[in-house]
């Protein structure tokens, strides 16, 4: 991991409403050069619409996000410039990928945008050596995404964000369409493909074995905002949010590929939602009158993990 004090990526204050409901609330967090973040929820949680709205591929309400020191939200030709550094796979493999693109095209046009100086050759060789790279031949260059399974068609997609060496990959629940047989495979090349390149991951999923088997640190997101962060190692060992406890808890009953998902209470309000008090009170086992009074901050408890519950001092005990 880089130094500390340096952050690849910060995000401060960082909000995305949709009409009146806020999807993304408030959200603060560094990620550092080589280091992977897991990023965990139930779905609706706000995980994808965050990452979208890292890459400005959302406008966020409110908020700054920096990378490498540069403010993302300045003009339009300093966010391009990044662009080659910020790449991203998306969930649905066959649909990221162009369908009347051969392979070979989809993973040359970003060395087309960003090295127009290269030779069609050059191209070629590049294209070439990512597929074998990723575990395809470079030979299938000239076929198209129809001709392939969804496993590999991910391969496809993630040697095209390879291609340019970025800084940063998003991947976005990059492995939940995939069986689970393949999952542990595109999950081994990511890691390798990181040990390479020496970039940095978020990792977004409601997988939590993956996440636990990926990810340097961890943050919590419910309902948009963040509710628990930590090291990988402490927040599976000892969760001190209630939520957090409670998606580890529903593992054990649950496929390894579906991970711990919730029913989302009938409860949850609009102004739950928005901030009238902590919006995870009515599925809370804790909750105290306080918590439908005042949201908790997200405040740290012990170096490098931060809370967001007025009672996690009290959640000093492992999860059985």
């Amino acid at each position: 991991m880089s130094d500390a004090a340096v952050p690849l990526l910060q995000v401060r204050g960082l909000r995305v409403n949709f009409g009146a409901q806020a999807a993304v609330r408030d959200v603060n967090f560094d990620l550092f050069g080589a280091e992977t973040v897991g990023l965990v929820g139930e779905s609706g949680s706000g995980k994808s619409t965050l990452a979208r709205a890292i890459l400005r591929l959302l406008q966020p309400a409110r908020g700054r996000v920096e990378f490498m020191g540069v403010d993302l939200g300045g003009p339009a030709e300093v966010l391009r410039a990044q662009r080659r550094n910020l790449q991203i796979v998306f969930q649905d493999p066959p649909a990221s990928l162009n369908p009347r693109m051969s392979v070979g095209d989809a993973i040359a046009e970003p060395l087309k945008i960003f090295e127009p100086g290269l030779s069609a050759t050059r191209r070629r060789e590049k294209v070439a050596a990512m597929l074998d790279r990723v575990g395809l031949s470079g030979g299938i260059a000239a076929r198209y995404p129809h001709e392939f399974s969804g496993g590999q068609c991910q391969r496809i997609a993630i040697a095209r964000a390879m291609v340019l060496n970025p800084k940063l990959l998003i991947c976005d629940e990059a492995v939940s369409s995939l069986d689970v047989s393949i999952q542990g495979q595109i999950v081994n090349l990511l890691l390798d493909l990181q040990r390479e390149f020496a970039m940095a991951m978020l990792f977004i999923s409601h997988n939590l074995a993956i996440v636990r088997h990926l990810s340097h640190r961890v943050m919590v997101m419910y309902l948009g905002r963040l509710v628990e962060t930590a090291s990988g190692d402490a927040l599976f060992a000892a969760p001190r949010h209630p939520y957090t406890r409670a998606l580890l808890a529903a593992v054990p009953r649950l496929p390894a590929a579906v991970g711990g998902e919730l029913s989302r209470a009938p409860t949850e309000t609009a102004d739950m939602v928005n901030g009238s008090g902590c919006a995870f009170r009515n599925r809370c086992p804790f909750a105290l009158p306080l918590c439908a009074r005042s949201e908790p901050p997200l405040a740290e408890i012990a170096p490098g993990h931060a809370v967001a519950c007025h009672r996690s001092h009290e959640m000093l005990y492992p999860l059985s």
